[in-house]
């Protein structure tokens, strides 16, 4: 089946469970859908990206089969992308750093690995890979627009009229696109949000997202941190300003974001974010940090180091914890095509602490496993490093959210049964909890909160963040002139 989609900043998926049914051949099941992407000519419209294409050529290569070894659906054919020589240049580019992150042993090395380490990533990195890095266009095809129709495929051909305007023609008939928006145009999100007015404790976790990126009924697996009077993200997906819209948030009250990965059901509401006006302070490894640079330039087709002027860096260490004004956080290594680190939070309560573990995006027990191999010339893992990731998995914390995707580059629930966590939450799936995995864990609504420290004696750390942008923003004002506008009914 060959069908057209358009990006169109990012729609879950073009809300593929309604139109797009399994099938099965050979006691295979796939999904199906439409193979052909048609690009804006324009990378961003009404502050938002038109071109966010990873999810569906990943939906065509990989849920519908068409890369995958050995598959039904594998015949030989491959998704086209359709549009400006300029805009397809930077969607290749951009789905190949979507698809590896950091391609070369060099690159790693430069994000402060050592040469045994990148190796030993690089094996794991082939392993997803079915043993090579292969380009975007070994993976795609493509049909550059100019005056001119250009056949697509089996005599449909498509013409560009103008910009973002575009006939296509079929046996006579003809039909245009115009994938323009009017000024007060906004893409639309796939789903129904609630509003909530979030009560801001001394610690709590908010829940922004569940899903899995195909999920059209709820937003991608994220969290929000609200630590004393400052809030974090961790994670930033599609729709991002409309998500904190809905949660009584400001972009400006956003501190800073907590990297895991770069697929873009966590990294595309990244760019969105710089409507705040501060530079956001950014938190990652080296590895992530670098992958994220070198995905978002080239999509955009701006060099790297633009992007030190718009996030404010800080680097983390692997398995360290680091004080962030008295929140502590630690990142953890996680198995996946790209770099990918997990996060570990923590904060002092009385004589201990309370803990909190995103777990995003890691890959099953039993995935992993079967990469154990004692050659290290080949692709695969060591014995040492899969149990060291066992041994993560299950680390103890008072509230943890899991991965539970399945597939080969998600994980599932039952790596869980034994972990002694006060609670659980899965995650980062479309399908409803079945009875088994409620045995596990449970599952969390959008807008709703965890509270791992309250706020004491109704401390209200709202007006504490209120006075602290206030002085900011009227920093020559005397302080009584801030307490009046703090104590205002206006």
């Amino acid at each position: 089946m060959y069908g057209l989609s358009c990006p169109s900043g990012y729609s879950q998926a073009s809300e593929k469970k309604k139109v797009y049914p399994n099938r099965g051949k050979n006691d295979v099941r796939f999904e199906t859908g439409p193979n052909v992407v048609l690009l804006s000519d324009s990378l961003v419209q009404n502050e938002s990206f038109s071109n966010l294409s990873e999810f569906l050529v990943l939906q065509m290569l990989y849920l519908q089969g068409m890369v995958l070894p050995n598959h039904p659906n594998n015949q030989g054919l491959r998704p086209i992308l359709v549009g400006i020589e300029e805009q397809l240049q930077a969607q290749l580019d951009y789905i190949c750093r979507g698809n590896y992150g950091l391609v070369f042993e060099k690159e790693m090395m430069m994000a402060g690995m050592s040469a045994e380490e990148a190796q030993e990533m690089m094996r794991i990195k082939l392993k997803f890979a079915f043993g090579t890095i292969r380009s975007s266009e070994d993976l795609l095809d493509t049909r550059i627009l100019k005056e001119d129709p250009v056949e697509i495929l089996n005599g449909a051909f498509i013409q560009r009229k103008g910009i973002n305007n575009y006939e296509l023609e079929y046996k006579g008939e003809r039909v245009s696109i115009d994938l323009g928006l009017k000024p007060e145009d906004q893409y639309e999100i796939p789903y129904r949000l609630d509003h909530h007015r979030i009560k801001r404790e001394y610690f709590s976790i908010v829940h922004s997202g569940e899903g899995d990126g195909w999920d059209i009924t709820q937003p991608c697996m994220a969290s929000i941190i609200l630590f004393q009077d400052r809030i974090y993200l961790i994670d930033a997906g599609p729709n991002m300003l409309t998500i904190l819209n809905y949660l009584g948030i400001s972009p400006s009250e956003i501190h800073g974001i907590f990297h895991t990965h770069v697929h873009d059901d966590h990294f595309a509401g990244l760019p969105s974010l710089a409507t705040a006006h501060h530079r956001l302070k950014y938190y990652a490894t080296p590895p992530v940090r670098m992958s994220m640079m070198k995905k978002l330039s080239a999509l955009t087709q701006i060099e790297e180091d633009y992007f030190y002027k718009i996030l404010d860096v800080e680097d983390l260490t692997l398995d360290q914890w680091a004080n962030i004004d008295g929140l502590e956080a630690k990142p953890v290594y996680s198995p996946h095509p790209v770099e990918d680190n997990m996060f570990l939070f923590r904060t002092k309560c009385d004589d201990s602490y309370k803990t909190y573990a995103h777990f995003a995006d890691l890959t099953s027990l039993d995935v992993f496993e079967k990469m154990i191999t004692k050659d290290k010339t080949e692709p695969g893992t060591t014995q040492k490093r899969f149990d060291a990731v066992k041994e993560t998995y299950l680390i103890s914390v008072d509230l943890k959210k899991v991965d539970i995707g399945g597939g080969l580059i998600h994980g599932v629930a039952e790596d869980f049964r034994k972990d002694t966590s006060e609670k659980i939450l899965l995650a980062h799936t479309a399908n409803s909890l079945t009875d088994e995995q409620k045995e596990i864990g449970d599952s969390a609504t959008f807008g709703m909160v965890d509270v791992l420290i309250p706020a004491k004696d109704d401390y209200n750390y709202l007006l504490t963040a209120a006075l602290r942008y206030l002085t900011a923003y009227f920093p020559t004002e005397p302080r009584y002139e801030i307490n009046y506008l703090m104590n205002s009914s206006h």
